[in-house]
């Protein structure tokens, strides 16, 4: 009878294995940090912004890309202020630039009243105003009954607001105008409030940028209109017009529908 010896196969020390064990922990990180830079996550997410990453349309899909993941709202808002509270942008704002402003917001206005989207009796909401260029220019056309909203206040012409969050009723106003779309971390929030706040046939008239990306305070980046077009849903597309306004390029009306 044959026997068998048990042999006993001596242990590869682990200094062998240190180096391949740390390179393979560094390439999971690094693919880990890599996937995630791909696909970012978004805080605080609605049905509206699964409509934006979701859609069948893949152009609408990549025609609107949020630029931050900020670690919380509170950081992205104190982000944001470090523009709206600098005092000399604040001075220039309210001094050597304030005739100019107010005069290029005048002839926005005038046009809109030419085509019947504005009228003397419309009860008007301006979003994100800052120091309240819009509202003065709005006034100076006529049409009276003018607010704008700000994370900074600056009465009479500014009240205090988040346009994620507008602090109105529903069905407020019969007109809305903001030129700071781009600076929304959730803009199917801030289409939502539009909508929210807008009277039955009320419009909304939006100045964006297709074409330049800049401004270190921007939340996002639009590349077409059709993004738009989707998270107003319950509004009607009327007009799409070149501008020229501070550096936007684009003017993008909508009517909310009349249920």
């Amino acid at each position: 009878m044959q026997l068998y010896m048990k042999t006993k196969i001596p242990k590869l020390p682990m200094i062998i294995f240190k180096p391949f064990i740390v390179s393979l922990l560094f390439f999971l990180i690094s693919l880990f940090l890599f996937v995630s830079s791909q696909f970012p996550i978004h805080r605080k997410t609605t049905a509206h912004s699964a409509t934006i990453r979701l859609s069948n349309s893949s152009s609408s899909s990549s025609s609107l890309r949020i630029r931050h993941d900020y670690s919380s709202y509170n950081s992205y808002i104190n982000h944001q202020l470090n523009k709206t509270l600098n005092p000399k942008l604040r001075k220039i704002w309210t001094t050597r630039d304030w005739d100019r402003k107010v005069r290029i917001f005048f002839g926005f206005f005038e046009s809109l009243k030419r085509r019947r989207l504005l009228s003397n009796d419309s009860k008007v909401l301006s979003i994100g105003a800052r120091v309240g260029h819009e509202v003065a220019a709005l006034k100076l056309v006529g049409v009276e009954d003018s607010v704008g909203i700000d994370l900074v206040p600056r009465p009479p012409q500014v009240m205090e607001g988040d346009f994620h969050a507008q602090p109105f009723d529903e069905e407020t106003f019969d007109f809305e105008f903001s030129n700071v779309f781009d600076h929304a971390l959730y803009p199917w929030k801030f289409v939502g409030e539009i909508q929210r706040t807008l009277k039955p046939g009320g419009v909304c008239v939006l100045h964006v940028a297709l074409l330049r990306r800049a401004d270190k305070y921007l939340a996002n980046d639009l590349y077409s209109v059709e993004p738009l077009a989707e998270l107003f849903n319950g509004s009607d597309l009327l007009q799409v017009n070149k501008v020229d306004g501070f550096g936007l390029d684009t003017e993008v009306v909508f009517r909310k529908k009349i249920k």
